[in-house]
Parts: structure tokens; sequence; C-alpha cells
């Protein structure tokens, strides 16, 4: 259990909720574990099937606390809110600022700050503890764009001149990402980015790994009543999430990519759990993708310590405490959406 920004966040899977006077109360096999007063809670949002009497869950409603709930591992099953409080005000927030290509050009630009700076940060982690098993000069060069590209996207008004810094930066970072694996080289060779289908080891665990962090944003951003389908530098279109592929950007280098590099580095995953197709493609075979969602879920449940917010959090709380930070920002209390920079 941890508490954010007026938000209840119930982690174990075992937890039950029910209502003992003006209190929710956290159960966990039949024994209290938590007790929070309602009137300091604005939502819940509870990972547990085992879910909440109708006694809790119709005082919430009552008292205008969204409750959410989720799978243990993260997807989004349904929203409780109440009939005088919806999310109609935050909705049309969201559609007006979408709308607006100005505007959204200014939350488009706070989310490639935050994947562009990550990216930075990644290729430096790397040249900072293996600096004798890298290219230095490759990783420098490719440090130096990004932190020169930076300065550029901070001042960038234009919604399709940010889109083109960001493919840009994108390919920078790329063309050094080989450099970032250590061992196994043979085996895990990244040439580039390739996908539908991927035609590597490294590019089915980019791909499979990218879609899963979208799933997890898109259930954070649906699960604080945002429309997870419209976006701000990902436009409209039938069947996309594209405000979850923009919330996922600044969190691609930190949340993916680095999994997938320690993966790879720490021999947990081997060319034994990949196969390849007649049709040059290559997939996961059953055991391999079994044990990338294993080493998956083990890394959401690490902590980390928020560098907004500066309190801990688990790591697959990070979509669900940006969602937050967004439709703050949407609902204008405050000033700007602060990105998740990771150091």
């Amino acid at each position: 259990m941890r508490k954010l920004l007026n938000t209840l966040f119930i982690t174990n899977k075992e937890a039950f909720l029910s209502l003992e006077g003006e209190t929710v109360c956290v159960e966990i096999n039949r024994q209290k574990v938590g007790q929070f007063p309602l009137h300091t809670l604005e939502s819940i949002l509870c990972f547990s099937y085992n879910g909440a009497t109708p006694a809790f869950m119709g005082e919430c409603a009552k008292r205008g606390i969204m409750v959410s709930f989720y799978s243990p591992y993260g997807k989004f099953l349904c929203r409780i809110v109440g009939e005088n409080r919806g999310n109609v005000f935050l909705r049309k927030a969201q559609y007006r600022d979408s709308d607006n290509l100005e505007t959204s050009c200014i939350i488009a630009r706070n989310f490639i700050l935050g994947k562009v700076y990550n990216c930075r940060w990644c290729i430096d982690r790397t040249l900072r503890d293996h600096a004798l098993r890298v290219n230095e000069e490759h990783c420098r060069n490719a440090i130096n764009y990004l932190s020169n590209a930076l300065n550029k996207i901070k001042e960038e008004k234009n919604l399709d001149s940010l889109r083109g810094m960001e493919g840009e930066c994108a390919s920078v970072y790329f063309g050094v990402f080989n450099d970032l694996i250590l061992n196994q080289k043979d085996d895990f060779t990244f040439d580039g980015r390739n996908k539908r289908p991927p035609l590597d080891n490294v590019n089915v665990m980019l791909s499979f790994g990218y879609s899963m962090l979208a799933n997890d944003c898109g259930a954070a951003l649906e699960g604080v009543g945002l429309d997870s389908y419209v976006g701000f530098m990902h436009r409209d279109r039938p069947g996309r999430k594209s405000l979850a592929l923009d919330l996922m950007e600044e969190l691609r280098a930190v949340f993916v990519d680095r999994f997938i590099l320690t993966l790879i580095n720490n021999r947990q995953i081997r060319a034994e759990h990949f196969r390849k197709l007649e049709s040059g493609a290559v997939e996961f075979t059953d055991d391999g993708r079994k044990k990338f969602i294993a080493a998956w879920q083990e890394r959401k449940r690490e902590q980390i310590t928020h560098p907004f917010l500066q309190e801990k959090i688990y790591w697959g709380l990070v979509p669900y405490v940006q969602a937050l930070l967004l439709s703050r920002y949407l609902r204008g209390d405050i000033d700007g959406y602060p990105p998740f920079l990771w150091k």
C-alpha cells in the first residue's frame, strides 16, 4: 500500500477493501493491515482480484472518490465513479487540448524531453560503468547530439518539427544501441530497429516489451479517467491508443531498453529462447516468452525513488503516477506536466 498524490495504491494481490466508519480498511487474509480516512483520498487504484464490499464502493461513489480496479498484472478491469463526479471535465479538457495543435505541442514536448533525456542517460550509464568495453567516441558523439537536441526541443513550437526531432534522436540512440550490448554478441546483435515482423532476437524483445509497456500506460490512463485513444503527439487514428503511445515515449529507454540490456548482459535470456521462421521473422519460444514475462513482473516489483515526487514507489507504478500527473496538469492543478527524468 502506498499513498501518493491523494491516491491510495493497493498493490498486494490478496488485499480486500471494506468500509469501517469513515475509513477504508485494507485486509489481507482476514487480517487488517491498513486503514485510511476517506476524506483524505481523491482516488484508489486497486491491483487485486479480491475486490471490495458494496458498502465501501457505494460510500466512495457518494463522496466522489474514484476507485479503479486492475488485475495483479496491471490490466484495467473497471472504474467506479459517483453520480455527481464524473470525468467529463477532465476529458473535455483533454479533447480541447488535443484539438489545439499549439497546446498539443507543449504537452508532447515534455513527453519527448523525457524520452531524449532518458535515452542519453541510458548511453551515459553504460559508458560510465563499462568505458573499456564500448566504443567511447561513438557513445560520446551520441550523448552530445542528444544533449544539444534537448535544448532545441525545449523551444520547439511546431508539432511536425517536434516529431522530426524525435525521429532523429531515436535514430542516433539506436545507432549506438549495439554498443550497449556487452555479452552474447554473436546471438544478440542490433543492426537497427525492425518490426512487423522483428527480424532478430533484440528486436523481438523490444517489440514485445514496448507492447507490454503500452498496455500498462493505457490501463493507467483509463484508470485516472483519461481517454487513452486521444493523444497529443500521436494523432487520432481508429483503434490506436494514441495517448498511451505518447505517455510511453519517456519510459521506453529506462523501462524497456535497460531491462532488455540487463537480460542479455546477465545472460538471463539466451539464443535458445528464440526461433527463426521460414519467412525470416524471429519470435520467442514458449519458454522464452515465459522467462521474459516473469522477469518483467519481477522488475515491476523493484522499488525506486520517483525523481519528481521524491517518494519510493514500485517500478510498475511509474505509468500510473505519470498518468495521475498528466491528469493534474490537464485539470489545471499543476502548471506543467513533469516528465519522468531518470537519474
